[in-house]
């Protein structure tokens, strides 16, 4: 098990370069800065995980990556082109809370997108069916939302992410609502589908032990005005086999890191 400190990065592509962003709001008559000179290359098939105190600006990062915010200064790019200020199917986005459409069931649900899109029906069966096996709801795919425990909602809206083929998935703490059993469960299911898609995925946590077993690049943010104070290389989800990942939780390596970079975040 290994962790890393800055250390030179085997080079694969960017899929997202973020330079010197900066956002500023007003706050009544005062200004208020949530993000300060943010510098950020996230690679090809890397898993990043943020961890900061609560209101340090994560959440903000991240609806700017996905078009919904834009920064008051700096650049943000996808692939080397500027990212448009509005939401689309290269950057797929997974919420704390599934927002799955209540009248349509899960399988059609998935294939929103899609369909939207105008994809021929046969292709979409195919890619939805896909993963709806994936996420291991090809059982349930005729189910309505509700009829699903927030784990299997949480699965479904992975799925619908993964459809369209984002060149980025976007997480805002999507495990944050379940219980620690569930929680469990769906760090290994994503964990497996980041194994055998090699998608890039940007996740939020506040959950240091959840960023330590998942995340390939760790991310600390300061508190307001949100800053990058320090970047971690986590060899540990390539080592972790399918559930396997208790048996790290205990080692002497893993519990330093961890109280380490809980420090951090309580400076």
């Amino acid at each position: 098990m290994a962790f890393v400190e800055d250390v030179a990065k085997q080079q694969r592509p960017n899929v997202i370069e973020i330079r010197d962003l900066n956002l500023d709001y007003k706050a009544g008559l005062q200004s208020v800065s949530a993000l300060k000179n943010i510098h950020l290359n996230i690679q090809e098939g890397s898993f990043v995980c943020v961890l900061g105190p609560s209101g340090c600006g994560k959440t903000t990062l991240l609806r700017i990556i996905a078009g919904f915010l834009q920064p008051t200064s700096g650049e943000v790019f996808l692939d080397g082109d500027p990212i448009p200020d509005k939401p689309d199917k290269h950057r797929g986005v997974v919420f704390q809370q599934p927002t799955l459409y209540p009248w349509l069931n899960i399988e059609q649900n998935v294939e929103f997108g899609l369909k939207m899109r105008k994809i021929p029906l046969h292709e979409r069966q195919n890619v939805v069916h896909e993963y709806l096996k994936m996420v291991g709801l090809e059982k349930f795919k005729k189910l309505a939302p509700y009829e699903l425990s927030g784990g299997m909602k949480q699965r479904a809206s992975i799925a619908r992410a993964l459809v369209n083929d984002p060149r980025i998935i976007l997480m805002d703490e999507p495990f944050g609502a379940l219980d620690a059993m569930a929680k469990e469960q769906m760090q290994e299911v994503i964990r497996s589908i980041w194994k055998e898609t090699n998608k890039t995925i940007f996740f939020i946590t506040h959950d240091v032990e959840e960023a330590l077993l998942l995340g390939t690049n760790i991310i600390i943010m300061s508190a307001r005005p949100g800053q990058i104070i320090k970047q971690y290389d986590n060899q540990l989800p390539y080592e972790i086999g399918n559930g396997q990942s208790r048996k790290f939780r205990s080692t002497t390596e893993f519990i330093e890191k961890r109280e380490e970079i809980v420090s951090l975040i309580q400076l």
